[in-house]
């Protein structure tokens, strides 16, 4: 998917909502559990549920490798479902892959060709050789952390060099030269508010997937005001607040509610920006 498709499937759903689907065998509704796959059951219901109220989805990678060969399937299945089902959805591999040459060559190909995704995590720790290889698609997107939400984000992106710039400012600076926004997008936490006018300076274009809203606590309005472009800009995930909504057999409903509460503040927001 193009920039300016994931442009347009914002302003037509007037919604920037990624729906993360980080699905845990032990957190599903019970009754799901009788029937021949629960994992690719509650997946289905819940795309069915908020596909009209979002522009993307994230399948998180760990939840499906944890599950062995049998999640790794579940994952497959999801994902050629939504292509199938829902081919306007931007689907985003959440791997945070990262690695030099072959290595990094055969994770890209696994969610790019094998996957169909349009866009993956990556980490730059190891810096460009281990960004370079997910570069190569040059159809498909690289989703680089840059600023995090987790506690131990200030163990390294938050310290300083000796020019009072921090560390998260040095791998924007550096990695916005790699690529161009038509490709690259960044990972920035939604608790991690404040410093969102300091990524703005940096990358000001760029596409933010950002995670934190809901369950985490990070503040939309903020956001809003600090993080959104001309042209939205913003991918908004919630997971656990959608997926885990409700646990008894209206599952999928609680989700759809939960989905579109989430849409309609981003069309105000998307109204009051004048983007729709």
């Amino acid at each position: 998917m193009t920039r300016q498709e994931l442009i347009e499937n914002i302003k037509r759903k007037r919604s920037f909502l990624c729906v993360g689907l980080d699905t845990d065998l032990r957190k599903i509704p019970e009754h799901l559990m009788r029937t021949e796959n629960p994992m690719l059951t509650f997946n289905r219901a819940i795309i069915d549920a908020t596909a009209g109220s979002c522009v993307a989805y994230k399948p998180n990678v760990a939840f499906y490798e944890s599950m062995g060969a049998f999640g790794v399937q579940v994952l497959e299945h999801t994902v050629a479902y939504i292509r199938e089902q829902y081919p306007d959805q931007f689907i985003i591999i959440d791997g945070k892959r990262g690695d030099i040459g072959n290595t990094g060559m055969h994770y890209a190909r696994s969610s790019y060709e094998y996957l169909k995704a349009d866009a993956l995590t990556v980490a730059p720790y190891m810096g460009q050789d281990s960004v370079k290889p997910f570069l190569e698609y040059k159809d498909k997107w690289v989703v680089l952390l840059a600023l995090t939400s987790n506690q131990g984000a200030s163990d390294f992106q938050l310290t300083k060099n000796e020019e009072g710039g921090f560390f998260f400012e040095q791998v924007l600076k550096t990695s916005s030269q790699w690529s161009d926004d038509e490709h690259m997008m960044y990972v920035v936490g939604a608790t991690q508010a404040e410093y969102l006018q300091r990524v703005r300076n940096i990358v000001p274009n760029h596409f933010l997937l950002v995670p934190g809203i809901g369950a985490q606590g990070g503040d939309f309005d903020q956001l809003i005001e600090h993080g959104m472009t001309p042209e939205c800009g913003l991918l908004v995930n919630s997971s656990r607040g959608i997926l885990y909504a409700d646990s008894s057999e209206h599952f999928a409903s609680a989700a759809a509610n939960e989905a579109e509460n989430l849409r309609r503040k981003m069309e105000t927001a998307l109204i009051k920006q004048g983007i729709i």
